[in-house]
């Protein structure tokens, strides 16, 4: 027989399994070793989205031969849907496979669709279009064939749709190896969105660089199949972890059944309301009414938990809509930013050249820092002084994030005003493929904002729609907040195509002409700048009369 003589022993976890679905212990599993493993497979998941996306507009510039305004657009339009597939991902982890379950699934769906967008890459344009030696100069005169096109966008859907499984359930399972109910480890939890930032930001700070420069400089193919390898040797890790992961039972009701419990509990709660208030005039003006019996037995079945959980609900909704501005300003880094930077001189010393997407390193590295100055000394400093074991509250964070953005897009303004009276200057302005005598330094102000709004913000957002939603819908819940980055991509390719046609049709020339020293982007960054200020005042005003989700007990131990 087996003793225990100090700690007593070892007991189960009330509705947590392994991933063989037996009984599992605290002590043998979750807290940061089992988060360690999640967070290892997101890193490289990270780097093989954004390695995708942050080039993706040279890409169908370039091979594809795209115009500006459709890239911008198809990109936008694509990352919108990567960010709202998450929900209906969530819906199915939390309902009917599990978390542990649906990461696996969309692990394998993602390898296959890299692994055919590298093919896509590779197969060759319309034959005989042009002669050797001058490929990269022949893209609109060569376009490439009906397969190449389909199998690219096919692939890059089935990219969407794996990230859409993958994601939402990979947070939210990393968060459920700390236990909410035990001290140590719900400060841990908090601490881990910082941490989960800061480790997808940190490989963020070269990949981009490395990628990009290897699809523009080697071959596109290499370029997609590097993020193919990387996320089928993490998934690797992934499976090394299993026996430490912590698995949440699926709850009897589903997640759908849940939501459409809370629904219709929103609307009992309003008729009641009304019953309630026309029985009280009725009594006021004759005898007892004959709704009194309806209006108790309407009373009885209105379960105080339930009333709690859909006003819960219904109060994120305007939090969640005044946060997409700061996604229309994500929005640019993946399109125009990217251009703007491909316009600027770029090089370090005398051979290598910074691609353009390359910047998007820079603000990884100011996330990746400022995660660190912010967990090890803002939080514990706050901490004393606020008494909050956050150092802040989550809408907070959020705040300072949204007010930072807005000053981003003022500073991208003014340095598109720059860029094109520097054309103008050197007469550059009807030579698009000309380098201008201008420093891609310019633009690191805009990226080291957006970093430090990054940091401050997200993991902030992420905690917020994760804590703050029932239990059992936590998956949905992340997929809630990565569905506003979504919302936010296809506003901004909304946005895109109408300013395009109302600009054209006006002026001539559209604000976002293939020759961008004709453009006008910085007229669109005023635009954005502008939405951006009337989504803050409603975040303030939303955040003013928020009330949190009440604390479950928690154990101290």
């Amino acid at each position: 027989m087996e003793n225990y003589p100090l700690l007593g022993k070892p007991v189960a976890m009330d509705g947590v399994l392994d991933y063989r679905g037996r009984t599992i212990t605290k002590q043998d599993s979750g807290r940061w070793v089992a988060a360690s493993f999640i967070l290892v497979m997101e890193m490289a998941e990270r780097v093989a989205f954004n390695g995708i996306m942050f080039n993706l507009i040279t890409y169908m510039t370039g091979p594809l031969g795209e115009s500006n305004a459709s890239a911008a657009a198809a990109v936008t339009v694509w990352s919108g849907a990567s960010m709202m597939l998450p929900i209906l991902g969530a819906l199915v982890s939390d309902s009917f496979l599990s978390r542990y379950r649906t990461i696996i699934v969309s692990a394998i769906l993602y390898v296959l669709g890299l692994g055919l967008l590298s093919l896509s890459a590779v197969l060759p344009n319309r034959s005989n279009c042009y002669s050797e030696g001058e490929e990269t100069m022949s893209y609109a005169a060569c376009p490439p064939t009906t397969l190449r096109v389909t199998l690219f966008y096919f692939s890059l859907y089935l990219v969407a749709f794996a990230q859409g499984g993958h994601r939402p359930c990979s947070q939210a399972f990393g968060a459920d190896q700390f236990d909410e109910t035990d001290s140590e480890e719900s400060m841990w939890r908090s601490s881990f969105f910082n941490w989960w930032i800061f480790g997808l930001s940190l490989p963020m700070i070269v990949s981009p660089i490395i990628l990009s420069y290897v699809q523009e400089n080697v071959n596109w193919g290499i370029g997609f199949g590097i993020p193919c390898v990387l996320m089928s040797a993490s998934f690797t890790v992934f499976l090394m972890g299993s026996r430490f992961y912590r698995c949440y039972t699926l709850k009897e009701k589903s997640s759908y059944a849940q939501i459409s419990q809370l629904l219709a509990t929103l609307v009992r709660i309003q008729r009641f309301s009304s019953v309630k208030f026309k029985a009280k005039a009725q009594d006021e003006h004759g005898p007892e009414s004959s709704h009194q019996p309806r209006l108790e037995a309407s009373e009885e079945n209105l379960n105080t938990d339930q009333i709690e959980e859909a006003k819960g609900l219904l109060r994120l909704f305007p939090i969640w809509a005044s946060c997409v501005g700061y996604t229309l300003v994500l929005a640019q880094f993946e399109t125009f930013f990217t251009k703007q930077g491909g316009t600027l001189y770029r090089k370090i010393g005398s051979n290598f050249q910074i691609p353009a997407a390359g910047l998007q390193g820079l603000n990884s590295a100011v996330v990746t820092f400022t995660i660190v100055i912010y967990d090890r000394i803002a939080v514990p400093l706050a901490r004393n002084v606020t008494g909050i074991p956050s150092g802040f509250t989550m809408l907070q964070r959020i705040g300072t994030g949204l007010l930072i953005s807005i000053f981003v897009m003022v500073i991208s303004a003014l340095v598109e005003i720059k860029r094109l009276e520097t054309a103008r200057e050197f007469g550059l302005v009807d030579e698009p493929n000309s380098v201008l005598p201008m420093s891609i330094l310019w633009l690191f102000p805009q990226y080291i904002l957006m970093g430090i709004a990054t940091a401050i913000s997200i993991g902030g957002l992420q905690e917020f729609f994760y804590d703050q939603m029932p239990d059992a819908l936590r998956s949905l819940g992340v997929a809630l907040c990565i569905s506003i980055f979504g919302v936010g991509n296809l506003i901004n390719s909304f946005l895109v195509y109408v300013t395009d046609k109302a600009t054209m049709s006006i002026t001539g020339e559209s604000w976002f002409s293939n020759n961008l020293n004709r453009a006008h982007l910085d007229y669109f960054y005023w635009l954005v700048a502008g939405l951006n200020v009337c989504l803050f005042v409603l975040f303030i005003l939303s955040a003013r009369s928020y009330v949190y989700k009440k604390k479950k007990e928690i154990c101290v131990i």
